[in-house]
């Protein structure tokens, strides 16, 4: 189960329907070795695309040293579909590197960046896909 604040729920709504129609990307970011979403990070999305998103690499590079220093490791990697369900694609299974992760989707499809959308968590270890439950607390 992915728990997290109402506070980052809406974040990472909020960067999904301020990229729409491209599809928007980030990380939350927490204490090495705790599962806790703390540090919101969203980035851009190098291929401003609506069907396909990729991290710049000198941005995600950076950004792997930060949380090294920091004793951080990626709790949540997050992405928007933009005209499609929120469920991983193939090309989202294949980049799944971080089995540790929660890879979260949010559909922005059939709302033009307005809402209601749809908010799903997915642990992806070796191609397998299981869908989680996502629950919202105001605080840890």
């Amino acid at each position: 189960m992915l728990t997290l604040t109402q506070a980052l729920f809406d974040q990472i709504v909020a960067h999904a329907r301020a990229d729409h129609p491209d599809e928007a990307c980030g990380m939350v970011a927490g204490p090495e070795g705790t599962g806790r979403p703390e540090r919101f990070i969203p980035m851009l999305n190098a291929a401003r695309s609506p069907t396909f998103y990729e991290f710049d690499s000198g941005d995600l590079l950076k950004l792997y040293r930060e949380l090294d220093d920091n004793d951080e490791e990626p709790v949540i990697i997050y992405h928007s579909h933009t005209a499609t369900e929120a469920y991983p694609s193939r090309t989202d299974i294949s980049y799944a590197n971080e089995p540790g992760a929660h890879y979260v989707l949010v559909s922005t499809a059939d709302t033009d960046g307005a809402g209601p959308f749809q908010f799903r968590s997915f642990r992806i270890v070796d191609g397998e896909v299981s869908e989680e439950e996502v629950k919202i607390v105001d605080a840890y």
